[in-house]
């Protein structure tokens, strides 16, 4: 997964709920989405499911394709993951994140915030912010050990 930015869709067990985001490392933010870094609607919904996703070659492409989708009916939205993904599964593993990477940025953020992951500050979207900066060569390090770049 080398491009430089993806929209992906993220939602719950049931598909109730939708989640569209926008990052330039959808394997690192999958895993993040899964190991409930951020305490914000992916937590809230319960939104751990990667079921759609789309590279571009810009962080400014993808941004105004994921304004553009949050814009979209929620029909739309499920068209364009049963055309991409029909049994609505979880791509995760297919990009990359598994259990142990999922626990090594669980590690990494508890590591560099001081903190346990799993219940930060009420500030912890700039903690986990910085931490996702500072961790960021130690996770290419453990990605590169473990061949997942």
């Amino acid at each position: 997964m080398k491009d430089n930015a993806y929209i992906y869709f993220m939602t719950n067990n049931y598909n109730n709920v939708l989640y569209v985001g926008v990052t330039n490392d959808v394997v690192r933010r999958v895993a993040e989405h899964k190991a409930k870094i951020n305490k914000g609607f992916t937590y809230k919904y319960n939104c751990d499911k990667l079921v759609y996703y789309e590279t571009y070659d810009s962080i400014t492409a993808a941004i105004a394709r994921e304004k553009q989708l949050k814009n979209w009916k929620r029909e739309w939205k499920d068209k364009l993951i049963n055309d991409f993904n029909s049994e609505w599964k979880d791509l995760s593993e297919e990009i990359g994140v598994n259990e142990d990477y999922i626990n090594a940025i669980k590690a990494m953020y508890n590591r560099h915030c001081g903190l346990d992951p799993q219940s930060p500050p009420k500030d912890a979207k700039g903690v986990a912010g910085q931490a996702r900066n500072d961790a960021q060569n130690e996770l290419l390090n453990f990605e590169r050990e473990h061949g997942k770049r």
